[in-house]
């Protein structure tokens, strides 16, 4: 008997579809709820229940982090209860923004973003380092990811099988309009997410490259799966720090790590959307 048979004592025979791509289930709710766990954390950490800020922002090398702490400008979230990771706040002018570090890959990611908008979170920006695909100019730099590759598993969990999980066209045109009023330049177009940065093999980078694609990451296609099917606003930018680690010197991100770069992106974004979002009282414009 095979081990698999032995596994399921020889009732079934092994699928010839990988189980991603056979699920049909795609917009049943699930049993286990972000919602649910969020209370049993608050519970075993003794948390007083509360929201965090509405603009949120992942930050998966943690730079941004690091850069907010030194400059004493962040306190711990009391309100965020993930098993996880923490959250820190602090304020730019008006705006009220949290961030949670070290949250790589587009599992652990969605598996935050879930418990993010279960506690107050409207808006949820992501800034991951990405590795350049196509060369539109030396590194460091920033892409507006309009659409992402979904060569990872999470997002199959989310929308049903399709090449690329596209972000919502609405917001990538707030995004775009805000940055450029700024003065801030950005590049616009499509990543390939992976779930295997250390198998980006020639054959791969070219055929993704032929594609149009810019740069690869490891989060946005699962991102902007959960967004559509949850309908949630993410934005997710791509930070081209390196080229694969094919040349010295790579993975430079700039001053400070790139950390008031990202910020700046952070802070003109949160300041869009919240106008765009925040109910204007009568009579006023």
């Amino acid at each position: 008997m095979s081990a698999f048979a032995r596994i399921t004592g020889g009732l079934a025979a092994p699928r010839a579809e990988a189980p991603l791509l056979e699920r049909k289930d795609h917009t049943a709710p699930s049993v286990f709820r972000p919602e649910n766990m969020l209370r049993e954390a608050r519970r075993q950490k003794e948390l007083v229940s509360g929201t965090v800020p509405q603009v949120c922002v992942i930050d998966p090398d943690g730079d941004i982090v690091a850069h907010i702490r030194r400059g004493s400008i962040a306190v711990r979230c009391l309100h965020w209860a993930c098993f996880h990771t923490d959250m820190w706040e602090w304020n730019s002018g008006a705006i009220r923004c949290g961030i949670v570090g070290q949250v790589v890959g587009g599992s652990f990611s969605v598996l935050v973003a879930e418990q993010l908008f279960a506690s107050g979170c409207r808006l949820l920006v992501n800034i991951a380092s990405a590795g350049q695909i196509t060369n539109v100019g030396p590194p460091p730099y920033y892409i507006l990811i309009e659409r992402a590759l979904r060569d990872e598993g999470t997002s199959y969990h989310y929308m049903p099988p399709s090449p690329f999980a596209a972000a919502d066209a609405r917001l990538i045109e707030l995004a775009a309009g805000a940055l450029a009023k700024r003065g801030i330049s950005v590049h616009r177009g499509a990543t390939w997410t992976t779930d295997a940065p250390f198998r980006e093999t020639a054959a791969a980078i070219a055929a993704r490259r032929a594609e149009g694609i810019l740069a690869v990451e490891m989060e946005a296609a699962a991102l902007y799966a959960f967004a559509a099917a949850s309908s949630r606003s993410i934005i997710c930018l791509a930070h081209v720090t390196n080229k694969l680690g094919c040349v010295e010197g790579d993975f430079e991100k700039g001053e400070g790590n790139g950390a008031s770069g990202s910020l700046d992106l952070v802070t003109t974004l949160a300041a869009a959307w919240l106008h765009e979002n925040t109910p204007k009282a009568e009579g006023t414009g």
